[in-house]
């Protein structure tokens, strides 16, 4: 996803360096082009050597290096970059960037970019949290930095917090949504539903489906790129959800709904891909049931949980945009055609699980897109790939409202 896309990498002088190598290396796999710049400290950590091995550029490391060409090289790769990245920043440089100080070869080509600027801290846990450390980081991101939030965990210098450099992999995905598509959806509010929900019938037992969430996820990644202020409501799901978006943790069907109708107002555009339980047990049980040698009868009462998309395309304000997803195992077009109607929906976006590639758990979908207008088929693509062909046709519905 940033192939053709210039990266200019700072690290600066923190343990946290050797993860450097990784993100370069990382993002030389998604064919970006990477210039590295490292600081003075930076090297008594991680050799020049090694990112030039990486990337196969000159690693700068001197401001007044003689060894290079006749441009102004702090502006050139400035001019450049279609990101810069400081991946660990210490507190120090991030200090430095807070109030534009360029005393080496990194602040002083930081202020000179006006491309998108990430910034992933990485210090002690009681340096992190200091008041002036926090303080700049806001004057940062007032500025329009991107914070990459570091971890908690056990650092290097034995204390055990946050403060910890973000992993390389969530460090790209940062990069990727700040540089990887355009923005058409910038300034629109957008809401997504994912993965299934659990409906308890005792402390130990529950009734749930074989969603994975993947689709949903996808979609709200794919709006989220393009520039969308992104709500996933998700269920129960093991997919890492990036830090950019916001995500609402839900588990039973009359959690969704109340996480849904608390913020459906003031969304452009809902996206309903979760697979919500039709039904959930009418009591809950307070202790595990046993079994029983005269339990060959054992039933459970069970009754309707709330449509969340009938309430939806009940309650849909002027210009919304509401989408569902309608999984079939037979007369899909049909059922789905009758699901746009019944439900006030703008696009019904339908799958028939026993199609090869278009099942739950796996990263592939075959869907048709059904709007008022009529019907058009997707071929098989990954659930990313099918995400942008439904935004951008919901984007069109927005736009002709």
């Amino acid at each position: 996803m940033l192939e053709g896309k210039n990266i200019l990498l700072g690290v600066t002088g923190g343990i946290a360096a050797y993860k450097s190598a990784d993100l370069a290396s990382k993002l030389i796999k998604q064919h970006a082009n990477v210039d590295v710049i490292m600081t003075e400290n930076a090297t008594k950590f991680i050799t020049p050597l090694t990112f030039e091995a990486l990337t196969h550029n000159r690693c700068v490391t001197d401001t007044f290096d003689r060894n290079h060409p006749w441009e102004v090289e702090h502006i050139a790769l400035a001019d450049k970059a279609d990101a810069l990245v400081i991946a660990p920043a210490t507190a120090n440089c991030i200090a430095k960037l807070a109030f534009g100080i360029a005393d080496d070869m990194l602040t002083t080509t930081a202020l000179a970019c006006t491309c998108p600027k990430i910034i992933a801290p990485a210090m002690n846990t009681k340096m992190y949290e200091n008041p002036v450390t926090q303080r700049n980081l806001n004057m940062l991101r007032e500025l329009g930095y991107t914070i990459v939030t570091p971890g908690d965990g056990y650092l290097a210098c034995g204390a055990v917090g946050k403060g910890r450099m973000e992993e390389p992999a969530n460090i790209v995905e940062a990069i990727i949504h700040e540089i990887a598509c355009p923005k058409d959806m910038k300034g629109l509010k957008v809401m997504v539903t994912a993965g299934p929900t659990r409906e308890a019938i005792d402390p130990v037992r529950y009734i749930t489906n074989h969603s994975t969430g993947k689709m949903g996820v996808a979609l709200a990644r794919a709006a989220a790129l393009r520039g969308a202020m992104v709500t996933l409501v998700a269920g129960p799901i093991d997919i890492e959800v990036p830090q950019y978006i916001n995500t609402v943790r839900v588990n039973s069907a009359k959690e969704m709904f109340e996480a849904v109708k608390d913020s459906s107002d003031e969304q452009d555009i809902i996206i309903k891909a979760a697979a919500v339980a039709d039904y959930t047990p009418e009591t809950v049980a307070d202790d595990k049931i046993k079994k029983s040698d005269n339990d060959s009868d054992l039933s459970i009462k069970l009754k309707r949980t709330t449509d969340i998309l009938a309430f939806l395309g009940e309650h849909k304000k002027d210009g919304q945009v509401l989408c569902g997803f309608s999984m079939e195992t037979r007369d899909m077009l049909e059922n789905s055609r009758k699901k746009l109607s019944k439900k006030n929906l703008d696009m019904v976006c339908a799958n028939n699980v026993k199609v090869e590639g278009a099942g739950f758990g796996v990263d592939t979908n075959v869907i048709t897109l059904i709007t008022k207008e009529g019907e058009r088929q997707l071929e098989l693509m990954s659930k990313f790939q099918a995400a942008q062909q439904i935004l951008t046709g919901l984007l069109d519905i927005k736009n002709n409202k």
